[in-house]
Parts: C-alpha cells; sequence; structure tokens
C-alpha cells in the first residue's frame, strides 16, 4: 500500500504557517530517519504565530515517515481540531503539549520520544551522568519530572510545567525524553544531543567498567556558557533539510 496521502493546504494558509508546517513535518521526518519513532505514539508540537494559543500536531495513526506539511491538524488550547482531517489527536500528546505551550510563551516547539535509550536513562535513579561532553550541554538545562501514569490527566498538567520551569530538557521518570525550542530547529538540535547523551550513557554503563565524572566546575562553566552564548539548530538545519530532500521531498507537501 502507498502512504495515505492529503490535499495539500498551502494556498489556504499564511506563508508563516506554511513555513512552520514544512518545518514540523521535517522534523517528523528526521525522528524517523534517526530512529526515535514509536511506531505512532510520541508527538511533536509547533506554535503557531499569532493570538489563539493554536498548534500543530501528528496526525494520530499515521507513521512519522507518512507526515506532511499539510497533513499536520491544528488545533486550539482546548484540543478541538481546526483541520479537516480524517485523523483524531492523542490525547497524551495534547495533555503534555498544550501545558507546556501555555506555560511557555518563549516556546515554539515542544518535541518528545520513547526511544531505547532515553528510557533506559530516565528509569535510571542517578538520571543523565557528567560523563561526556553531550551530557555538559544537556545538564546545563535539564529538569525531572515523576512518572504519574500515561499522561491523559489535565491535574498532572502544573506540575510538568513546574518541573520544566525554565529549563530546556526535561527527563519524564520512566517515559522518556523531551525537549523545547524558539524553533523547531532549536527543539530538534535539543533533541538530538539528548538521545546522544542517553546513548553514550548506557554504552558506557554496558562496558560493565568505572565511569569518569566530568569535574562538577566544567559542568558549572558549560552551563553559563550556553546561557551566554546560546547554542540554536539555526545552523545545522539546512543541512538535515538538504538530506531530507535527497531521502524524500514529499514531507513539503
Amino acid at each position: 500500500m502507498t502512504s495515505p496521502t492529503t490535499p495539500s493546504v498551502q494556498n489556504r494558509v499564511s506563508p508563516e504557517e506554511w513555513q512552520l508546517r514544512v518545518d514540523l513535518a521535517a522534523c517528523y521526518r528526521l525522528v524517523a530517519h534517526f530512529g526515535w519513532s514509536d511506531l505512532v505514539f510520541t508527538h511533536i508540537s509547533a506554535r503557531l504565530p499569532g493570538p489563539g494559543h493554536q498548534f500543530l500536531i501528528n496526525p494520530y495513526g499515521l507513521m512519522f515517515d507518512e507526515i506532511t506539511a499539510s497533513s499536520l491538524i491544528k488545533i486550539d488550547p482546548a484540543g478541538r481540531k481546526l483541520d479537516d482531517s480524517p485523523y483524531s489527536v492523542n490525547p497524551a500528546g495534547f495533555v503534555i503539549h498544550s501545558c507546556v505551550h501555555a506555560a511557555r510563551e518563549d516556546v515554539a516547539c515542544v518535541l518528545h520520544t520513547h526511544t531505547r535509550a532515553g528510557v533506559a536513562v530516565s528509569a535510571q535513579q542517578g538520571g543523565v551522568l557528567p560523563i561526556s561532553q553531550q551530557a555538559t550541554y544537556v545538564l546545563s538545562s535539564l529538569a525531572y519530572h515523576d512518572y504519574e501514569g500515561v499522561a491523559v490527566r489535565e491535574d498532572e498538567q502544573p506540575r510538568i510545567q513546574a518541573d520544566l520551569g525554565q529549563n530546556t530538557f526535561l527527563l519524564l521518570r520512566n517515559h522518556g525524553l523531551l525537549t523545547v525550542g524558539r524553533s523547531v530547529a532549536d527543539a530538534f538540535l535539543a533533541m538530538y544531543a539528548f538521545e546522544t547523551t542517553c546513548q553514550i550513557q548506557v554504552s558506557a554503563q554496558a562496558g560493565g567498567g568505572a565511569l569518569t565524572h566530568i569535574d562538577p566546575r566544567i559542568v558549572e562553566g558549560v552551563g553559563h556558557a550556553m546561557k551566554v552564548q546560546g547554542v540554536g539548530g539555526a545552523l545545522v538545519w539546512p543541512a538535515l533539510l538538504r538530506k531530507l530532500d535527497r531521502l524524500d521531498p514529499s514531507y513539503k507537501t
């Protein structure tokens, strides 16, 4: 069977919304390409410009490598679909993403994964360990949220908001990883660092030897440097889009 097709909405939305749709669809394809997807069960959202706190999220039931700019679903703060789509929205996706967008006006994109390495580290009492250069980046802006079951209850939202605070990285205990960014590119780059950190940690622990921890003063210095200089996704994003265009440019439809 061929992938489902959705009529283009490019002529029915603003240029700003269309560009956001293309970037978000690209992010879904990249998550699939790097092996971070969990069938259809995780989610990435992007806040639409303008008032109303509307945002885009994936159609529940499509694989990430099937998602296109036009198939993304626009929803309002109450989770109501604003697009004509045969697909629903993942309830857990709405609960998690809507509360982050509501609390963080600076956040344009929220990315959540259930990767094997991410869940493995989320199950460890020590959480992210300072054993790699990548980890120092994550530790500079990391928070934790305890597991409360499948995230479908609205009463959990204030605790997610409080735990995330102003951080970029959120380790959902026994659940997975979450990153936020001022753009889709920023959220993706943050997740790349987060996922790589977890893969390195699990691999290092599997070696069975004692682990060398980075001096806390160095970790603290990285945090300060990140706040002063900032590390964004704008540099790598065009190269990632060129990679997607070589693999399958249909995300832009």
